[in-house]
């Protein structure tokens, strides 16, 4: 019995460890060390633990920077997939395409919103023959295309895309919804992310009527 009782304590202090190092990445990827500052070492040195712990916890440097990208993204530490949440059901289900086109607007603008930061020190300028950074860009493309093509089923299903390629519809969604875009517009442009938010609304509904 003992055993089943520590059990989960261990699997708690597990989960603690791993957000308090995430939580600490994030911290030092986004307080002016960057992407090149941060280390394995100077990672466990700020968290208050071992290297090992780190490795252990979450992984090496790639691991360590999905998971703060992943936490970031979703807001929360919540294991709640992001198809699954409210903001994002209200894309899958959106009746028309400008319908859908806002409701996908306005969820581009809250994610960027969150990972803006983290996507300006990681990819703006390109992963430039970096490993890990090219890695990790090659994950979230696929996963974002993975996420535009489950966001279009639902108009497709409701017969709003008869018209088009679904395959080029999802190439379109993919490109207008690219986290270069907003890097482009809203930090380095200076754009508000209401006008973000507005201006990719209209590319969408322009790409996918007709």
């Amino acid at each position: 019995m003992a055993r089943q009782y520590r059990a989960p304590q261990r699997e708690e202090k597990a989960r603690a460890t791993r957000a308090h190092i995430v939580r600490t990445a994030r911290e030092l990827l986004l307080g002016g060390g960057g992407y090149a500052g941060m280390t394995i070492t100077g990672l466990a040195e700020a968290a208050g633990v071992s290297p090992q712990t780190v490795y252990n916890s979450v992984g090496g440097k790639a691991e360590v920077i999905k998971a703060v990208y992943d936490v970031m993204l979703a807001g929360d530490e919540d294991q709640t997939p992001m198809s699954e949440r409210p903001e994002f059901r209200e894309v899958t289900e959106a009746a028309d395409v400008p319908s859908y086109a806002a409701a996908y607007a306005a969820w581009s603008r809250t994610i960027y919103d969150r990972v803006g930061p983290l996507l300006g020190v990681l990819v703006a300028h390109g992963p430039g023959g970096d490993p890990v950074l090219e890695a990790f860009v090659s994950t979230i493309d696929s996963e974002r295309r993975k996420g535009n093509t489950h966001s279009l089923r639902g108009i497709t299903e409701r017969g709003q895309l008869a018209s088009h390629d679904f395959d080029e519809a999802v190439d379109a969604v993919w490109t207008l919804t690219a986290p270069e875009v907003y890097d482009r517009l809203v930090q380095r442009c200076g754009w508000k992310p209401t006008a973000y938010e507005r201006w990719l609304a209209n590319q969408l509904r322009a790409a996918l009527s007709g």
